[in-house]
């Protein structure tokens, strides 16, 4: 199987590279290297830049967008990016909702939805995770009964990234309380606008409001919302995951990190001598590099083999990528927060002021600590790492 870049790819990866470092904001690059807080419109900025572009959606077919880029190129688009730094087009906007509704949706829902998803118009968070049911998905207890041409939904959906900053939640809601679990969750698009729907925050230990508790009293849905058919919804979520797994290692960004800790470390001296030269330290980036490069070619197997079958949507290799990379990323934010040392002491990083020198100053390290904490979640979200081994275990080991 060969791994290796054509002509073709390399120059979309030197396109991208090039584009990062000309059309994005000062603002919003200096606020990524230095881990600040992003304002909603840094977000929206940057998403209409590539879409304008034609890169808000670059895989999606031509008729909605996108570019119908292959495996390899969103994959090396996505690198550079996480590379660069750049923010990625929002992945439950482009990589999740989009997708399902291509696939599933009705033509009306596509005209009305997929424009705005991809300039970031309707900004969609991930209405999946409950109190009771986030590894084991299925057991979800949100309701959604019919009443003549809406749903009216109650429940309650826990860990919601960016609730606070979204217009639209896509949810998994029980249309069949009677029906086998999976066999009884419809897939709704809910307008956070809603009577009845109430966002509270949940800040995490290292200060950070990212995620959140969304409340719904009784949030008339109209059916035109519901995606495919009635309960449904778990295969359209089993499509949504496989859809986007590799793109959920987020490679570039654990890169990202040593990058940047090895760039830090020649910066901190440690008894007269500068932290990159100490051995212990650079035998531990050298075993963390080692390993990126190992998950690297994993992703690259499961991309050619998804170039190979057009028709392929999970690889239970993806599990492998899953468990190893989520490792990986808490591994890459220790580094730099043992780089950061004392400095990673100050308070949270939104209120500092940005720095000319953005390799040196309290104002990189401050945002250490709140990154490695934030970190801790990656071992749980998006599938927890006991569940990835019990994927790799049932479905590659055989046992």
């Amino acid at each position: 199987m060969d791994l290796r870049f054509t002509p073709e790819e390399i120059a979309l990866r030197d396109e991208v590279r090039a584009f990062c470092k000309t059309a994005q904001p000062e603002s919003i690059r200096r606020k990524l290297i230095l881990g600040q807080h992003l304002a909603r419109e840094d977000y929206v900025t940057w998403q209409r830049i590539l879409d304008a572009k034609g890169w808000g959606a670059p895989h999606w077919p031509r008729e909605w967008g996108g570019k119908g880029w292959s495996a390899v190129q969103l994959y090396i688009f996505n690198e550079e990016l996480q590379r660069a730094p750049a923010l990625l087009p929002d992945l439950h906007n482009t990589g999740q909702v989009g997708p399902v509704i291509i696939a599933f949706g009705t033509e009306k829902q596509k005209r009305r939805f997929l424009p705005r998803i991809r300039n970031l118009d309707y900004w969609f968070c991930q209405g999946f995770s409950e109190p009771g049911a986030g590894s084991d998905l299925a057991s979800l207890k949100t309701s959604a009964v019919r009443d003549g041409d809406d749903y009216v939904v109650n429940g309650e959906k826990t860990w919601t990234t960016y609730a606070h900053m979204a217009d639209w939640m896509f949810a998994l809601v029980r249309t069949d309380p009677t029906a086998k679990k999976q066999k009884g969750i419809s897939y709704l698009l809910i307008d956070l606008k809603t009577p009845g729907v109430t966002i509270r925050p949940i800040i995490t230990m290292g200060g950070v409001h990212r995620i959140n508790e969304v409340f719904l009293d009784n949030v008339r849905v109209p059916v035109e919302n519901r995606i495919g058919e009635d309960n449904r919804g778990w295969e359209y979520a089993k499509y949504l995951m496989g859809n986007s797994r590799t793109n959920v290692v987020r490679l570039g960004l654990a890169r990202a990190h040593v990058e940047r800790a090895k760039q830090l470390a020649t910066h901190v001296m440690v008894n007269g001598t500068p932290l990159s030269e100490n051995e212990r330290f650079r035998e531990k980036l050298a075993a963390v590099e080692i390993e990126l490069k190992a998950i690297e070619i994993t992703i690259m197997r499961i991309v050619a083999e998804r170039m190979k079958n057009p028709g392929y949507q999970q690889d239970p290799k993806s599990s492998i990528l899953k468990l190893k990379a989520s490792e990986l990323h808490q591994i890459a934010t220790e580094i730099l927060l043992e780089v950061a040392g004392p400095l990673a002491m100050p308070a949270q990083p939104e209120f500092l002021e940005l720095e000319t020198d953005l390799s040196i100053g309290p104002g990189w390290a401050a945002s250490a600590a709140p990154t490695y904490f934030m970190n801790r979640s990656w071992t749980i979200a998006g599938g927890s790492s006991e569940i990835q081994r019990n994927i790799i275990a049932k479905r590659i080991l055989g046992l």
